[in-house]
Protein backbone atom coordinates (compact mmCIF):
# COMPACT_ATOMS: atom_id res chain seq x y z
CA UNK A 1 0.00 0.00 0.00
CA UNK A 2 2.81 2.21 1.20
CA UNK A 3 4.58 1.77 -2.59
CA UNK A 4 1.64 2.03 -4.17
CA UNK A 5 0.84 5.55 -2.86
CA UNK A 6 4.51 6.56 -3.15
CA UNK A 7 4.63 5.49 -7.01
CA UNK A 8 1.31 7.59 -7.85
CA UNK A 9 2.08 10.55 -5.73
CA UNK A 10 5.86 11.11 -5.76
CA UNK A 11 7.66 8.96 -8.47
CA UNK A 12 5.11 9.77 -11.04
CA UNK A 13 4.83 13.56 -10.76
CA UNK A 14 7.97 14.12 -9.46
CA UNK A 15 10.70 11.63 -11.88
CA UNK A 16 12.36 15.03 -12.48
CA UNK A 17 13.35 15.99 -9.24
CA UNK A 18 13.83 13.03 -7.72
CA UNK A 19 16.33 12.47 -10.21
CA UNK A 20 17.81 15.58 -9.71
CA UNK A 21 18.08 14.64 -5.88
CA UNK A 22 20.00 11.30 -6.66
CA UNK A 23 22.71 12.82 -8.87
CA UNK A 24 23.04 15.42 -6.04
CA UNK A 25 23.32 12.47 -3.08
CA UNK A 26 25.86 10.71 -5.38
CA UNK A 27 28.01 13.75 -5.73
CA UNK A 28 28.16 14.29 -2.22
CA UNK A 29 27.95 10.97 -1.00
CA UNK A 30 31.55 10.54 -3.40
CA UNK A 31 33.38 13.70 -2.38
CA UNK A 32 32.86 12.46 1.38
CA UNK A 33 34.42 8.84 0.67
CA UNK A 34 37.03 11.01 -0.95
CA UNK A 35 38.30 12.55 2.23
CA UNK A 36 39.47 9.93 4.67
CA UNK A 37 41.58 9.12 1.38
CA UNK A 38 43.00 12.66 0.97
CA UNK A 39 43.44 12.85 4.77
CA UNK A 40 45.75 9.05 4.72
CA UNK A 41 47.77 10.46 1.96
CA UNK A 42 48.34 13.86 3.82
CA UNK A 43 49.45 11.96 6.80
CA UNK A 44 51.41 9.39 5.02
CA UNK A 45 53.04 11.76 2.56
CA UNK A 46 52.77 15.31 3.68
CA UNK A 47 52.89 15.30 7.60
CA UNK A 48 55.61 12.81 7.90
CA UNK A 49 57.85 13.63 5.03
CA UNK A 50 57.53 17.00 5.97
CA UNK A 51 56.52 17.70 2.52
CA UNK A 52 54.82 21.03 3.26
CA UNK A 53 54.29 21.81 -0.56
CA UNK A 54 52.43 18.63 -0.27
CA UNK A 55 50.08 19.10 2.50
CA UNK A 56 48.95 22.56 0.82
CA UNK A 57 48.10 21.00 -1.86
CA UNK A 58 45.90 17.70 -0.75
CA UNK A 59 44.49 20.30 2.16
CA UNK A 60 43.41 22.97 -0.65
CA UNK A 61 42.03 19.69 -2.59
CA UNK A 62 40.14 18.80 0.52
CA UNK A 63 38.78 22.11 0.90
CA UNK A 64 37.36 21.88 -2.58
CA UNK A 65 35.82 18.51 -1.98
CA UNK A 66 34.36 19.51 1.51
CA UNK A 67 32.55 22.65 -0.47
CA UNK A 68 31.13 20.09 -2.82
CA UNK A 69 29.99 18.00 -0.02
CA UNK A 70 28.26 20.81 1.41
CA UNK A 71 26.90 22.28 -1.44
CA UNK A 72 25.28 19.38 -3.11
CA UNK A 73 24.29 17.80 0.44
CA UNK A 74 22.36 21.09 1.08
CA UNK A 75 20.93 21.59 -2.31
CA UNK A 76 19.70 17.49 -2.14
CA UNK A 77 18.18 18.33 1.63
CA UNK A 78 16.49 21.67 -0.01
CA UNK A 79 15.17 19.77 -3.39
CA UNK A 80 14.11 16.91 -1.07
CA UNK A 81 12.14 18.52 1.74
CA UNK A 82 10.28 20.90 -1.42
CA UNK A 83 9.39 17.28 -3.16
CA UNK A 84 8.28 15.89 0.06
CA UNK A 85 6.43 19.23 0.91
CA UNK A 86 4.88 18.84 -2.20
CA UNK A 87 3.77 15.14 -1.77
CA UNK A 88 2.31 16.03 1.46
CA UNK A 89 0.20 18.65 -0.14
CA UNK A 90 -0.94 16.64 -3.16
CA UNK A 91 -1.94 13.56 -0.80
CA UNK A 92 -3.93 16.06 1.41
CA UNK A 93 -5.51 17.31 -1.29
CA UNK A 94 -6.33 14.13 -2.87
CA UNK A 95 -8.24 12.81 0.33
CA UNK A 96 -9.97 15.99 0.96
CA UNK A 97 -11.17 15.43 -2.22
CA UNK A 98 -12.06 12.22 -2.07
CA UNK A 99 -13.92 12.71 0.99
CA UNK A 100 -15.85 15.65 0.38
CA UNK A 101 -17.18 13.24 -2.59
CA UNK A 102 -18.46 10.94 -0.35
CA UNK A 103 -22.04 10.66 0.83
CA UNK A 104 -23.14 10.22 4.09
CA UNK A 105 -22.90 6.44 4.35
CA UNK A 106 -19.34 6.38 3.26
CA UNK A 107 -18.78 9.17 5.85
CA UNK A 108 -20.68 6.96 8.77
CA UNK A 109 -18.57 3.74 7.86
CA UNK A 110 -14.81 5.51 8.10
CA UNK A 111 -16.12 7.96 10.92
CA UNK A 112 -15.49 11.67 11.18
CA UNK A 113 -12.51 11.55 13.99
CA UNK A 114 -10.55 8.54 11.51
CA UNK A 115 -10.94 10.88 8.11
CA UNK A 116 -9.35 13.80 9.64
CA UNK A 117 -6.64 11.43 11.49
CA UNK A 118 -6.16 10.16 8.23
CA UNK A 119 -5.82 13.64 6.57
CA UNK A 120 -3.75 15.29 9.26
CA UNK A 121 -1.38 12.41 11.28
CA UNK A 122 -1.07 9.86 9.02
CA UNK A 123 -0.36 12.16 5.97
CA UNK A 124 2.41 14.00 8.19
CA UNK A 125 3.55 10.40 9.08
CA UNK A 126 4.20 9.55 5.54
CA UNK A 127 5.62 12.52 4.34
CA UNK A 128 8.09 12.30 7.36
CA UNK A 129 9.17 9.45 5.74
CA UNK A 130 9.36 10.65 2.52
CA UNK A 131 12.06 13.50 3.76
CA UNK A 132 14.16 10.83 5.39
CA UNK A 133 13.67 8.87 1.99
CA UNK A 134 15.00 12.40 -0.36
CA UNK A 135 17.32 13.18 1.87
CA UNK A 136 19.68 9.76 2.06
CA UNK A 137 17.93 7.38 -0.14
CA UNK A 138 20.84 7.08 -2.15
CA UNK A 139 23.79 8.07 0.34
CA UNK A 140 23.28 6.14 2.94
CA UNK A 141 23.76 2.66 0.52
CA UNK A 142 26.00 4.76 -1.88
CA UNK A 143 28.24 5.24 1.10
CA UNK A 144 27.41 1.80 2.66
CA UNK A 145 28.80 -0.39 -0.12
CA UNK A 146 31.58 2.27 -1.36
CA UNK A 147 33.07 2.81 2.01
CA UNK A 148 33.45 -1.26 2.52
CA UNK A 149 35.57 -1.20 -0.67
CA UNK A 150 37.58 1.58 0.57
CA UNK A 151 38.10 0.44 3.87
CA UNK A 152 39.36 -2.82 2.85
CA UNK A 153 41.88 -0.84 -0.20
CA UNK A 154 43.28 0.57 2.49
CA UNK A 155 44.12 -2.45 4.78
CA UNK A 156 42.60 -5.64 4.29
CA UNK A 157 43.85 -7.27 7.73
CA UNK A 158 41.18 -4.92 9.07
CA UNK A 159 38.74 -6.05 7.81
CA UNK A 160 37.30 -8.31 10.25
CA UNK A 161 36.22 -5.35 11.64
CA UNK A 162 34.19 -4.26 9.31
CA UNK A 163 32.63 -7.88 8.98
CA UNK A 164 31.77 -7.90 11.98
CA UNK A 165 30.52 -4.39 12.78
CA UNK A 166 28.47 -4.25 9.89
CA UNK A 167 26.15 -7.49 10.35
CA UNK A 168 26.20 -7.01 14.15
CA UNK A 169 24.66 -3.43 13.68
CA UNK A 170 21.73 -4.69 11.08
CA UNK A 171 20.75 -7.99 13.20
CA UNK A 172 20.40 -5.74 16.84
CA UNK A 173 18.70 -2.27 14.85
CA UNK A 174 16.55 -5.07 12.55
CA UNK A 175 15.17 -6.55 15.69
CA UNK A 176 14.21 -3.02 17.08
CA UNK A 177 12.86 -2.29 13.65
CA UNK A 178 10.89 -5.35 14.14
CA UNK A 179 8.97 -4.89 17.40
CA UNK A 180 8.17 -1.45 16.04
CA UNK A 181 5.78 -2.77 13.53
CA UNK A 182 2.95 -3.88 15.27
CA UNK A 183 3.50 -0.89 18.15
CA UNK A 184 3.13 1.45 15.19
CA UNK A 185 0.19 -0.15 14.48
CA UNK A 186 -1.79 0.05 17.73
CA UNK A 187 -0.34 3.65 17.86
CA UNK A 188 -2.30 4.84 14.60
CA UNK A 189 -5.91 3.17 16.47
CA UNK A 190 -5.06 4.81 19.54
CA UNK A 191 -4.48 8.39 17.89
CA UNK A 192 -8.42 7.36 16.00
CA UNK A 193 -9.65 6.95 19.55
CA UNK A 194 -8.56 9.98 21.14
CA UNK A 195 -9.37 12.27 18.13
CA UNK A 196 -12.97 10.07 18.44
CA UNK A 197 -13.60 10.78 22.53
CA UNK A 198 -12.24 14.20 22.23
CA UNK A 199 -14.55 15.16 18.88
CA UNK A 200 -17.60 13.69 20.93
CA UNK A 201 -17.21 15.28 24.18
CA UNK A 202 -15.92 18.82 22.30
CA UNK A 203 -19.13 18.82 20.44
CA UNK A 204 -21.68 16.97 23.23
CA UNK A 205 -20.74 19.45 25.71
CA UNK A 206 -23.42 20.65 26.83
CA UNK A 207 -24.99 17.55 27.05
CA UNK A 208 -22.36 16.37 29.42
CA UNK A 209 -22.83 19.41 31.76
CA UNK A 210 -26.80 18.88 31.79
CA UNK A 211 -26.49 15.48 32.77
CA UNK A 212 -23.41 15.67 34.90
CA UNK A 213 -21.04 13.44 33.25
CA UNK A 214 -18.17 15.48 33.08
CA UNK A 215 -16.62 12.69 36.13
CA UNK A 216 -17.32 9.94 33.72
CA UNK A 217 -16.00 11.37 30.27
CA UNK A 218 -12.66 12.68 31.60
CA UNK A 219 -12.14 9.47 32.93
CA UNK A 220 -13.05 7.83 29.31
CA UNK A 221 -10.82 10.44 27.96
CA UNK A 222 -8.15 9.38 30.35
CA UNK A 223 -8.68 5.54 29.34
CA UNK A 224 -7.85 6.50 25.96
CA UNK A 225 -4.97 9.13 26.62
CA UNK A 226 -3.50 6.92 28.88
CA UNK A 227 -3.52 3.68 26.24
CA UNK A 228 -2.40 5.99 23.61
CA UNK A 229 0.61 6.90 26.29
CA UNK A 230 1.59 3.49 26.76
CA UNK A 231 1.81 2.86 23.24
CA UNK A 232 3.96 5.99 22.21
CA UNK A 233 6.30 5.33 25.75
CA UNK A 234 6.58 1.35 24.37
CA UNK A 235 7.22 2.91 20.65
CA UNK A 236 9.36 5.52 21.96
CA UNK A 237 11.41 3.22 24.41
CA UNK A 238 12.72 1.00 21.24
CA UNK A 239 13.15 4.17 19.03
CA UNK A 240 15.42 5.37 22.17
CA UNK A 241 17.51 1.90 22.34
CA UNK A 242 18.63 2.65 18.62
CA UNK A 243 20.75 5.21 19.49
CA UNK A 244 22.51 3.50 22.48
CA UNK A 245 22.98 0.60 20.31
CA UNK A 246 24.72 2.30 17.52
CA UNK A 247 26.73 3.99 19.87
CA UNK A 248 28.13 1.06 21.34
CA UNK A 249 28.99 -0.43 17.99
CA UNK A 250 30.75 2.35 16.76
CA UNK A 251 32.94 2.70 19.59
CA UNK A 252 33.76 -1.21 19.87
CA UNK A 253 34.64 -1.53 16.45
CA UNK A 254 37.04 2.20 17.20
CA UNK A 255 38.37 0.55 19.68
CA UNK A 256 38.89 -2.82 17.85
CA UNK A 257 40.21 -0.68 14.70
CA UNK A 258 42.55 1.38 16.78
CA UNK A 259 43.69 -1.78 18.90
CA UNK A 260 44.14 -4.17 15.90
CA UNK A 261 45.82 -1.21 13.97
CA UNK A 262 48.37 -0.42 16.83
CA UNK A 263 49.21 -4.03 16.19
CA UNK A 264 49.74 -4.29 12.33
CA UNK A 265 51.60 -1.02 12.27
CA UNK A 266 54.40 -2.44 15.33
CA UNK A 267 54.53 -5.32 13.24
CA UNK A 268 55.04 -3.09 9.89
CA UNK A 269 51.60 -5.29 8.67
CA UNK A 270 50.04 -1.78 8.01
CA UNK A 271 52.12 0.31 5.97
CA UNK A 272 51.68 4.06 7.29
CA UNK A 273 49.52 5.51 10.18
CA UNK A 274 47.76 7.56 8.00
CA UNK A 275 45.94 4.47 6.66
CA UNK A 276 44.63 3.47 10.19
CA UNK A 277 43.15 7.31 9.75
CA UNK A 278 41.66 6.56 6.86
CA UNK A 279 40.24 3.33 7.50
CA UNK A 280 38.87 4.65 11.12
CA UNK A 281 37.29 7.35 9.20
CA UNK A 282 35.48 4.81 6.70
CA UNK A 283 34.71 2.66 9.35
CA UNK A 284 32.71 6.21 10.90
CA UNK A 285 31.12 6.51 7.55
CA UNK A 286 29.73 2.82 7.20
CA UNK A 287 28.10 2.47 10.33
CA UNK A 288 26.89 6.48 10.24
CA UNK A 289 24.94 4.57 7.18
CA UNK A 290 24.14 2.11 8.36
CA UNK A 291 22.46 3.91 11.03
CA UNK A 292 20.60 6.17 8.59
CA UNK A 293 19.08 3.22 6.71
CA UNK A 294 18.15 2.07 9.71
CA UNK A 295 16.28 5.13 10.91
CA UNK A 296 14.79 5.30 7.90
CA UNK A 297 13.82 1.48 7.99
CA UNK A 298 12.29 2.14 11.37
CA UNK A 299 10.23 5.01 9.90
CA UNK A 300 8.50 2.84 7.30
CA UNK A 301 6.36 0.86 9.79
CA UNK A 302 4.65 3.57 10.66
CA UNK A 303 4.56 4.88 7.18
CA UNK A 304 3.40 1.54 5.89
CA UNK A 305 0.27 1.69 8.76
CA UNK A 306 -0.83 5.37 7.92
CA UNK A 307 -0.37 4.89 4.09
CA UNK A 308 -2.60 1.51 4.30
CA UNK A 309 -4.90 4.11 5.95
CA UNK A 310 -4.61 6.93 3.21
CA UNK A 311 -5.49 4.33 0.55
CA UNK A 312 -8.36 2.77 1.71
CA UNK A 313 -10.01 6.16 1.75
CA UNK A 314 -8.45 6.59 -1.68
CA UNK A 315 -9.65 3.14 -2.90
CA UNK A 316 -13.38 4.01 -1.15
CA UNK A 317 -15.73 4.76 -3.77
CA UNK A 318 -18.69 6.94 -2.70
CA UNK A 319 -21.71 5.36 -3.29
CA UNK A 320 -23.35 8.51 -5.14
CA UNK A 321 -21.36 8.13 -8.47
CA UNK A 322 -21.58 11.27 -10.84
CA UNK A 323 -23.16 10.49 -14.16
CA UNK A 324 -20.80 9.54 -16.84
CA UNK A 325 -22.98 11.67 -19.09
CA UNK A 326 -24.57 14.38 -17.07
CA UNK A 327 -27.78 16.42 -18.33
CA UNK A 328 -27.55 19.32 -18.45
CA UNK A 329 -30.55 20.60 -20.28
CA UNK A 330 -33.54 20.29 -18.26
CA UNK A 331 -37.10 19.72 -19.51
CA UNK A 332 -38.72 21.58 -16.91
CA UNK A 333 -38.32 24.44 -14.14
CA UNK A 334 -38.67 24.10 -10.73
CA UNK A 335 -40.13 20.68 -9.90
CA UNK A 336 -39.79 17.97 -7.78
CA UNK A 337 -41.30 14.55 -8.42
CA UNK A 338 -40.85 11.33 -6.52
CA UNK A 339 -41.85 7.70 -8.63
CA UNK A 340 -42.43 4.98 -6.27
CA UNK A 341 -38.92 5.53 -4.50
CA UNK A 342 -37.84 3.34 -1.92
CA UNK A 343 -34.47 3.47 -0.22
CA UNK A 344 -32.77 0.45 2.33
CA UNK A 345 -29.59 1.77 4.20
CA UNK A 346 -26.43 -1.06 3.41
CA UNK A 347 -27.18 -4.04 5.42
CA UNK A 348 -30.71 -3.11 6.86
CA UNK A 349 -33.19 -5.57 7.19
CA UNK A 350 -36.18 -3.36 6.25
CA UNK A 351 -36.40 -0.36 4.18
CA UNK A 352 -36.39 3.23 5.64
CA UNK A 353 -38.69 4.33 2.70
CA UNK A 354 -41.31 2.20 0.72
CA UNK A 355 -43.27 3.01 -2.56
CA UNK A 356 -43.09 7.54 -1.64
CA UNK A 357 -45.15 9.20 -5.15
CA UNK A 358 -45.30 13.02 -5.04
CA UNK A 359 -44.92 16.46 -7.06
CA UNK A 360 -44.63 19.28 -6.63
CA UNK A 361 -44.72 22.48 -8.82
CA UNK A 362 -43.79 25.50 -9.16
CA UNK A 363 -45.53 27.68 -6.54
CA UNK A 364 -46.28 24.90 -4.64
CA UNK A 365 -45.60 24.20 -1.25
CA UNK A 366 -45.28 20.15 -0.27
CA UNK A 367 -45.49 19.60 3.60
CA UNK A 368 -44.13 16.35 5.01
CA UNK A 369 -44.76 14.61 8.66
CA UNK A 370 -44.93 11.89 10.62
CA UNK A 371 -43.28 10.96 13.93
CA UNK A 372 -39.56 10.41 14.93
CA UNK A 373 -38.38 7.58 12.77
CA UNK A 374 -40.64 7.68 9.94
CA UNK A 375 -38.15 8.75 7.03
CA UNK A 376 -39.02 12.57 6.98
CA UNK A 377 -34.79 13.56 6.80
CA UNK A 378 -34.08 10.17 4.63
CA UNK A 379 -36.55 11.47 2.34
CA UNK A 380 -35.29 14.89 1.41
CA UNK A 381 -31.69 13.62 1.23
CA UNK A 382 -32.69 11.49 -1.59
CA UNK A 383 -33.95 15.01 -3.19
CA UNK A 384 -30.11 16.86 -2.64
CA UNK A 385 -28.75 13.20 -3.54
CA UNK A 386 -26.78 12.86 -0.39
CA UNK A 387 -28.03 9.38 -0.71
CA UNK A 388 -28.88 7.41 -4.03
CA UNK A 389 -32.92 5.86 -4.05
CA UNK A 390 -32.62 2.42 -3.80
CA UNK A 391 -35.75 1.75 -5.72
CA UNK A 392 -37.40 4.10 -8.07
CA UNK A 393 -36.94 7.28 -9.66
CA UNK A 394 -35.90 11.00 -7.76
CA UNK A 395 -36.68 13.73 -10.80
CA UNK A 396 -35.63 17.39 -10.16
CA UNK A 397 -36.72 19.96 -13.53
CA UNK A 398 -38.33 16.10 -14.75
CA UNK A 399 -34.42 14.84 -15.02
CA UNK A 400 -33.40 11.90 -12.93
CA UNK A 401 -31.13 12.92 -9.94
CA UNK A 402 -28.83 10.25 -11.04
CA UNK A 403 -28.17 11.38 -14.67
CA UNK A 404 -28.40 15.30 -13.86
CA UNK A 405 -25.26 17.72 -13.64
CA UNK A 406 -24.63 17.72 -9.81
CA UNK A 407 -23.53 21.65 -10.38
CA UNK A 408 -27.52 21.97 -11.64
CA UNK A 409 -28.69 19.59 -9.07
CA UNK A 410 -27.04 21.65 -6.03
CA UNK A 411 -27.35 24.81 -7.73
CA UNK A 412 -31.41 24.66 -8.23
CA UNK A 413 -31.68 23.17 -4.54
CA UNK A 414 -31.73 25.18 -1.45
CA UNK A 415 -31.58 23.30 1.43
CA UNK A 416 -31.87 23.75 5.20
CA UNK A 417 -30.63 20.84 7.20
CA UNK A 418 -32.02 19.60 10.46
CA UNK A 419 -29.12 20.83 12.16
CA UNK A 420 -28.36 24.30 11.11
CA UNK A 421 -24.89 24.76 10.69
CA UNK A 422 -22.68 27.72 10.05
CA UNK A 423 -18.87 28.25 9.11
CA UNK A 424 -15.88 30.34 10.45
CA UNK A 425 -15.75 33.54 9.21
CA UNK A 426 -18.63 36.33 8.91
CA UNK A 427 -22.33 36.86 8.77
CA UNK A 428 -21.63 37.95 5.49
CA UNK A 429 -19.47 35.23 4.30
CA UNK A 430 -21.95 32.75 5.25
CA UNK A 431 -25.03 34.13 4.03
CA UNK A 432 -23.12 34.56 0.26
CA UNK A 433 -21.85 30.63 0.72
CA UNK A 434 -23.93 29.85 -2.15
CA UNK A 435 -24.18 33.35 -4.04
CA UNK A 436 -20.41 34.46 -3.99
CA UNK A 437 -21.80 37.77 -5.49
CA UNK A 438 -25.08 38.85 -3.85
CA UNK A 439 -25.02 42.45 -2.57
CA UNK A 440 -25.00 43.61 1.11
CA UNK A 441 -28.94 44.79 -0.27
CA UNK A 442 -29.79 41.09 -1.08
CA UNK A 443 -28.15 39.92 1.93
CA UNK A 444 -30.66 42.22 4.12
CA UNK A 445 -33.74 41.28 2.15
CA UNK A 446 -32.85 37.97 2.65
CA UNK A 447 -32.41 38.63 6.47
CA UNK A 448 -35.90 40.11 6.70
CA UNK A 449 -37.38 37.07 5.22
CA UNK A 450 -35.87 34.94 7.81
CA UNK A 451 -36.34 37.53 10.61
CA UNK A 452 -33.11 37.55 11.04
CA UNK A 453 -32.31 41.33 10.50
CA UNK A 454 -33.04 43.02 13.97
CA UNK A 455 -30.25 40.58 15.83
CA UNK A 456 -27.68 41.16 13.00
CA UNK A 457 -28.30 45.27 13.34
CA UNK A 458 -27.60 44.57 17.26
CA UNK A 459 -24.45 42.71 16.47
CA UNK A 460 -21.15 44.91 16.93
CA UNK A 461 -20.47 44.89 13.22
CA UNK A 462 -23.91 43.84 11.24
CA UNK A 463 -22.88 42.18 8.42
CA UNK A 464 -19.16 42.11 9.25
CA UNK A 465 -19.83 40.65 12.99
CA UNK A 466 -17.70 37.50 13.49
CA UNK A 467 -19.33 33.94 13.37
CA UNK A 468 -17.46 31.01 15.19
CA UNK A 469 -17.34 27.19 13.84
CA UNK A 470 -20.49 25.76 13.82
CA UNK A 471 -22.26 29.04 14.79
CA UNK A 472 -21.45 28.73 18.13
CA UNK A 473 -21.47 32.00 19.58
CA UNK A 474 -25.24 32.52 18.28
CA UNK A 475 -28.24 30.71 19.92
CA UNK A 476 -30.12 27.93 18.16
CA UNK A 477 -32.59 30.20 16.59
CA UNK A 478 -30.64 32.50 15.36
CA UNK A 479 -28.62 29.26 13.55
CA UNK A 480 -32.02 28.73 12.05
CA UNK A 481 -32.63 31.99 10.89
CA UNK A 482 -29.27 32.45 9.22
CA UNK A 483 -29.37 29.33 7.78
CA UNK A 484 -33.01 30.28 5.89
CA UNK A 485 -31.72 33.27 4.94
CA UNK A 486 -28.43 31.60 3.07
CA UNK A 487 -30.73 29.33 1.26
CA UNK A 488 -32.78 32.68 0.56
CA UNK A 489 -29.76 34.12 -0.94
CA UNK A 490 -29.00 31.92 -3.13
CA UNK A 491 -32.70 32.10 -5.47
CA UNK A 492 -33.25 28.45 -5.75
CA UNK A 493 -36.20 26.60 -8.00
CA UNK A 494 -36.20 24.05 -4.94
CA UNK A 495 -36.62 24.84 -1.81
CA UNK A 496 -36.19 22.28 1.15
CA UNK A 497 -36.92 22.70 5.09
CA UNK A 498 -36.06 20.30 7.06
CA UNK A 499 -37.50 20.62 10.29
CA UNK A 500 -35.52 24.34 9.86
CA UNK A 501 -38.67 26.30 12.38
CA UNK A 502 -38.13 23.78 15.02
CA UNK A 503 -35.74 26.48 17.32
CA UNK A 504 -38.88 29.33 16.66
CA UNK A 505 -40.83 30.25 18.23
CA UNK A 506 -44.70 30.16 17.04
CA UNK A 507 -44.58 34.13 16.51
CA UNK A 508 -41.50 34.43 14.69
CA UNK A 509 -42.24 31.28 13.38
CA UNK A 510 -45.35 32.68 12.06
CA UNK A 511 -43.93 35.52 10.84
CA UNK A 512 -41.20 34.14 8.57
CA UNK A 513 -43.63 32.02 6.98
CA UNK A 514 -45.94 35.21 5.78
CA UNK A 515 -42.38 36.86 4.41
CA UNK A 516 -41.89 33.38 3.06
CA UNK A 517 -44.91 33.20 1.04
CA UNK A 518 -44.30 35.80 -1.66
CA UNK A 519 -40.01 35.27 -1.44
CA UNK A 520 -40.95 31.62 -2.83
CA UNK A 521 -44.02 32.32 -5.00
CA UNK A 522 -42.42 30.82 -8.40
CA UNK A 523 -40.46 28.05 -6.36
CA UNK A 524 -41.43 24.29 -5.17
CA UNK A 525 -41.25 24.14 -1.30
CA UNK A 526 -40.58 21.07 0.76
CA UNK A 527 -41.01 21.55 4.03
CA UNK A 528 -40.56 18.90 6.81
CA UNK A 529 -41.82 19.79 9.77
CA UNK A 530 -43.12 18.21 13.41
CA UNK A 531 -45.69 21.44 14.06
CA UNK A 532 -48.89 21.09 12.56
CA UNK A 533 -49.24 25.08 12.83
CA UNK A 534 -45.97 25.46 10.07
CA UNK A 535 -47.70 23.35 7.75
CA UNK A 536 -51.52 23.56 8.04
CA UNK A 537 -51.41 26.11 4.98
CA UNK A 538 -49.57 23.78 2.79
CA UNK A 539 -51.07 22.71 -0.54
CA UNK A 540 -50.19 19.19 -0.01
CA UNK A 541 -49.60 17.80 3.10
CA UNK A 542 -47.99 13.92 2.99
CA UNK A 543 -47.90 11.91 6.34
CA UNK A 544 -45.45 9.16 6.86
CA UNK A 545 -45.58 6.40 9.53
CA UNK A 546 -42.68 3.48 9.22
CA UNK A 547 -41.79 4.66 5.95
CA UNK A 548 -44.93 4.33 4.21
CA UNK A 549 -47.32 7.15 2.98
CA UNK A 550 -50.44 6.70 5.21
CA UNK A 551 -52.35 10.00 3.76
CA UNK A 552 -51.75 12.80 1.76
CA UNK A 553 -54.06 15.45 0.65
CA UNK A 554 -55.05 19.24 2.86
CA UNK A 555 -55.37 19.75 6.35
CA UNK A 556 -58.85 19.11 6.63
CA UNK A 557 -58.97 16.69 4.22
CA UNK A 558 -56.46 14.55 6.16
CA UNK A 559 -58.40 15.46 9.95
CA UNK A 560 -60.77 13.47 8.94
CA UNK A 561 -59.13 10.69 6.43
CA UNK A 562 -55.83 10.28 7.88
CA UNK A 563 -56.25 8.82 11.99
CA UNK A 564 -52.39 9.00 12.25
CA UNK A 565 -52.41 12.75 11.04
CA UNK A 566 -55.46 13.22 13.26
CA UNK A 567 -53.54 12.05 16.54
CA UNK A 568 -50.92 14.22 16.12
CA UNK A 569 -53.32 17.32 15.44
CA UNK A 570 -54.82 16.20 18.84
CA UNK A 571 -51.67 15.75 20.38
CA UNK A 572 -50.62 19.07 19.66
CA UNK A 573 -54.10 21.49 19.04
CA UNK A 574 -56.21 19.68 21.21
CA UNK A 575 -58.80 17.35 20.65
CA UNK A 576 -60.75 20.19 19.62
CA UNK A 577 -59.35 20.89 16.91
CA UNK A 578 -60.26 17.70 15.30
CA UNK A 579 -63.46 17.37 15.52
Amino acid sequence: MLRRLLNSHLVGPYRGPLLLIVVLQAVQATATLILPNLSGNLINRGVLAGDNAYIWEVGGTMLIFSAVQIVFAAAAVYYGARVAMAFGRDVRRDLFHQVTSYSAREVGMFGAPSLITRLTNDVQQVQQLTVLATTMMISAPLTLVIGVVMAVREDVGLSVVVIVAVPAAGVLLGQLVYRMVPAFQVMQQRVDRVNGVLREQITGIRVVRAFVREPQERARFAQANEELTDTALRTGRLMAAMFPTVGLIVNVSSLAVLWLGADRLNDASMAQPGSLIAYLSYLMQILIAVVMATFLVSMIPRAAVAGERIIEVLDTESSVVPPASPVTEVPERGTLEFRSVGFRYAGAQRPVLSNVSFRVEPGQTLAIIGSTGSGKTSLVNLIARLFDATEGTVLVDGVDVRQLDPDILWGHLGYVPQKSYLFTGTVASNLRFGRPDASDEDLWEALEVAQAAGFVQAMPDGLASTIAQGGTNVSGGQRQRLSIARALVARPQIYVFDDSFSALDLATDARLRAALAPRTVDAAMVIVAQRVSTIADADEILVLEDGEVVGRGRHQALIESCPTYAEIVASQLGAGAVT
